[in-house]
């Protein structure tokens, strides 16, 4: 059972997919921060916000305590850190694993196909011919 175990950490996909977890989640902060720092101010001066980015309020009657805030800037904000994650992880891991995965891809070659009867009985007419 630990020897199947041991097979299984060292056989390379649970190490890959550490590493890859571990890489996500510091690229993961570095979008954050990237957004909070450049992308949060361009979102506050387009909608005009100078507190929080984008909101829209909707006022109830009774009590101004239990407005409702929509919040549709960190909306835009999480978009936006999504389309970024996603757009460096296809640039920087997957185009280059496709690149490395079709060098190193064995050429198949196409099975040779068997002659048609008419070959064959041509073949036989041939040899046939030799003989005489």
């Amino acid at each position: 059972m630990l020897n199947g175990f041991r097979d299984f950490i060292l056989r390379g996909n649970v190490v890959d997919l550490a590493v890859g977890v571990v890489m996500g989640a510091a690229f993961g902060s570095v979008v954050t921060a990237f957004t909070k720092a450049f992308l949060d101010p361009i979102v506050k001066l387009v909608t005009g916000g100078s507190g929080v980015a984008g909101q829209i309020v909707l006022k109830t009657a009774a009590n101004p305590a239990n407005n409702i805030v929509m919040d549709y800037g960190s909306f835009i904000t999480a978009l936006i850190n999504f389309l970024l994650t996603a757009l460096v992880i296809y640039l920087f891991v997957v185009q280059p694993m496709n690149k490395v995965m079709d060098r190193f891809k064995k050429e198949e070659k196409p099975p040779v196909a068997e002659p048609s009867n008419e070959e064959k009985l041509l073949a036989e007419i041939r040899d046939a011919l030799k003989t005489r």
